[in-house]
């Protein structure tokens, strides 16, 4: 207990006061007629009598208010202490670790029978909450005294094949230990691997008022080996071309050979050796991948037996295709722009596109969904009932690549888009006498190995309004000159020029070459999927905007993952348990996602002995901002005055008493 202006505690000395007045008492003469006073002596007679203290209780009451008064200028205060408040309250945590490293010697099990011992121990009536972690933290209950329940809890925790993370348990503990305002004491059931240890140490400070008693279900490293990765080809068009390379790794293994064997569709097509030193690296690789066209389901298995059996494949899968096929539809005017694109595409081995060239009014009874991509080059007058199939088309996962020369220009509108175009602009004829790119976003696909289109002259560009679209790159004078659009499931790209070299001198440049042969590929969707993801990862379905078009996705047991009405609207779905996913489209396209556990997981090395000890002291003895924000002090002077009123109002009634009694008397 304090005082915040301990100064007016001198106000007390007017106690005195009341005393001094109770011990003397007024004594009013009265005169009486007497016929002669000369034989009496002189003598002065005291209007003032000492008396003894009378009224104690009324007396008592006013020394009660001086006192109270000088003690509530003073402000008194207390500093209250959350956990004290709680007369020794506490919640008890059980935090059980269900990442993918928890499945060897069957450690998840063992961990929720200790937890179920930890919990039949509790006092009754004392709170207790259960969580289950990986990468993330998973609340099974609040703080609650049923027992019952916190049982319950605890044999719910299922396993996934993520990566623990002992700084995002940490985060979710000071949070709890916040808002709860209690002491936490948490029961750690966990296999303490090494890499689930964040880069920081900072990461893992736990609050004041939290206890953390681990309980190993590891105490020391052992021997796993790992088909640690697999590079493949996403899309394979040549099987003779084709090549697949595999890392096997030990860890706290002897030096041994592994037998690694190469399985599409459950078949197994190869199988070589290969010697893995101790606890280390060895690759393997495999030539000539014979699979069937479509998607095909592939892994790379090793022989190993060890305590986790489920690291020892890598899933991963691959498209058989023939070449995509691109349909440029070009205005007459535009035969420089279909050469340089054909030659472009035909020099890239990534692209491989059979190109299909026809002029706007040759496009009547084309089959718009046997193409991957359709190019418009400078096509301003295509028939409306194809423009219009075009953009159903788009809506659906078609995509567009727009190239808006001077015809595009004097229409005013960029096809199947919609963009307005406000002016066809030349270059100026004093200074240079071209534009050249300012501004360019070189992380987009269509860029990425294009760059910033240095040096390329524009002499004719198209001045199209933005609208809604992402401009990707801008000229000089901030003229938009790369655009992407978004219609429904699809994608506009749009390039505010021709592809000739007339309207600017691109194609002579070494950056024409990248630029049509990634933007193609984007387009068309060859960039989108990569042959093998980690469970946890977000499989995006959809592009912003793209409600309304139906993406069925199965689980690897073949069960649907989406309801209908989230299969129309979801942006995408989440990944969690390694297998095949298989993504089916309304417009008939389907794709397969391979998914694998975490590899970091297969290091079972745990974490020294000293480290687990100074995570332990880190929730003991520090005081951080946040606790001494929670600790305020309490001032009692506002109700210390509502005492003084109280005492007032008494000493108000008592003191009327004792006049009226005064007066009486």
């Amino acid at each position: 207990m304090g005082f915040l202006a301990p100064w007016f505690l001198a106000g007390l000395a007017a106690i005195a006061l009341p005393i001094y007045v109770h011990l003397l008492r007024q004594h009013n003469v009265i005169p009486l007629k007497f016929s002669s006073l000369m034989l009496f002596e002189k003598h002065t007679q005291s209007a003032v009598k000492r008396r003894r203290l009378r009224h104690l209780l009324l007396l008592a009451l006013r020394v009660l208010l001086l006192a109270l008064l000088a003690l509530a200028f003073a402000n008194p205060f207390v500093q209250r202490d959350p956990a004290a408040a709680a007369s020794g309250a506490r919640i008890e945590i059980v935090a059980i670790d269900r990442s993918f490293s928890m499945r060897a010697d069957n450690r998840l099990e063992r961990a929720k029978r200790e937890a179920l011992a930890i919990l039949s121990g509790r006092p009754a009536g004392g709170l207790g909450q259960v969580l289950a972690f990986g990468a993330t933290v998973q609340l099974m209950t609040q703080a609650v005294d049923d027992p019952a329940e916190l049982r319950a809890a605890v044999q719910a925790v299922e396993s996934d094949d993520s990566r623990s993370s002992y700084a995002e348990l940490a985060r979710v503990l000071r949070a709890i230990a916040q808002t709860s305002k209690l002491p936490v004491q948490v029961h750690l059931f966990s296999d303490m691997q090494k890499t689930s240890l964040p880069p920081s140490f900072s990461d893992l400070q736990l609050a004041p008022s939290i206890t953390l008693i681990p309980h190993p279900l590891a105490t020391a490293s052992k021997a796993n080996w790992a088909v640690e990765s697999v590079t493949a080809p996403r899309r394979l068009l040549d099987p003779a071309k084709s090549r697949v390379e595999a890392t096997i790794a030990g860890f706290a293994t002897p030096a041994a050979r592994r037998s690694v064997s190469l399985a599409i569709n459950g078949k197994v097509m190869q199988t070589k050796p290969v010697e893995v030193p101790a606890s280390g690296r060895a690759r393997v690789e495999f030539l000539r991948l014979d699979a069937p066209h479509g998607f095909s389901r592939c892994e790379v298995r090793i022989d190993s037996v060890d305590a986790l059996a489920d690291d020892d494949a890598f899933r991963f899968s691959i498209e058989r295709a023939d070449p995509r096929r691109l349909l440029f539809v070009y205005d007459q005017r535009q035969a420089r722009s279909l050469l340089y694109v054909r030659a472009a595409l035909e020099s890239s081995v990534e692209a491989s596109f059979l190109m299909e060239a026809v002029a706007p009014g040759e496009t009547a009874n084309l089959t718009l969904s046997k193409y991957s991509l359709v190019l418009l080059s400078d096509a301003a007058n295509l028939p409306e009932a194809f423009e219009a199939a075009l953009k159903g088309w788009v809506r659906t996962g078609g995509s567009v690549f727009v190239a808006a020369g001077p015809g595009v220009a004097a229409r005013r509108r960029v096809p199947v888009s919609g963009g307005v175009v406000s002016d066809l602009r030349y270059a100026p004829r004093e200074g240079a006498r071209f534009r050249t790119v300012a501004t360019a976003d070189t992380a987009h696909p269509a860029l990425r190995r294009a760059g910033r289109l240095d040096n390329v002259r524009f002499y004719q560009v198209a001045g199209i309004e933005p609208g809604d679209a992402r401009v990707l790159a801008r000229l000089d004078d901030q003229t938009p000159l790369l655009l992407e659009q978004r219609l429904g499931a699809g994608k506009i790209l749009i390039f505010a020029s021709a592809l000739d070299n007339v309207s600017n001198d691109l194609p002579l440049h070494a950056a024409f070459v990248p630029f049509i042969e990634q933007a193609a590929n984007y387009l068309a969707g060859g960039e989108t999927r990569a042959a093998s993801v980690t469970a946890g990862s977000f499989l995006e379905l959809r592009a912003e905007g793209g409600a309304g078009v139906a993406a069925e996705v199965l689980d690897p047991q073949g069960k649907r993952v989406l309801s209908f009405a989230e299969a129309a609207a979801a942006r995408g779905v989440t990944l969690t348990s390694p297998g095949f996913y298989e993504i089916r489209r309304a417009a008939g396209g389907r794709e397969l996602a391979a998914v694998n556990a975490d590899r970091r997981e297969s290091d079972l090395e745990v974490v020294p002995a000293e480290t687990l000890a100074l995570w332990q002291n880190t929730g003991q003895g520090g005081v951080d901002a946040a606790s001494v924000r929670e600790s305020k002090p309490w001032a009692m002077g506002w109700y210390i005055m509502l005492v003084v009123l109280l005492v007032a109002m008494t000493e108000f009634l008592f003191g009327l008493r004792y006049l009226a009694g005064e007066e009486a008397s």
